[in-house]
């Protein structure tokens, strides 16, 4: 067994390869889009401008003013609750006297 540590792991199983369907045929209301094919689709990546980071800035900005919200509403929402304790907690201790 130690001396198999130096040679890779056979696969137990060989893989099936299943060929693209080539029928030829299209339909647009095929219960599985991903699987037909519509001939070759071109993919054009270019830089981006300055409009194009202005934009992505200011999508940075308003998740950063979203999150800020939720986060200050949070705290905002505890401190009537906290006030409430503390008052509650006073007017105990003052009664129990």
């Amino acid at each position: 067994m130690a001396d198999d540590r130096a040679s890779p792991e056979r696969p137990r199983v060989e893989p099936e390869i299943i060929p693209p369907d080539r029928s030829g045929h299209y339909s647009p209301w095929s219960s599985d889009p991903f699987t037909t094919t519509r001939g070759t689709q071109r993919l054009y990546i270019t830089r981006v401008g300055p409009f194009g980071i202005a934009l992505l800035l200011l999508a940075f900005a308003a998740v950063a003013a979203i999150i800020l919200i939720a986060v200050l509403g949070a705290v905002l929402i505890w401190i009537p609750i906290v006030a409430v304790a503390l008052i509650a907690g006073a007017l105990f201790r003052v009664l129990r006297r």
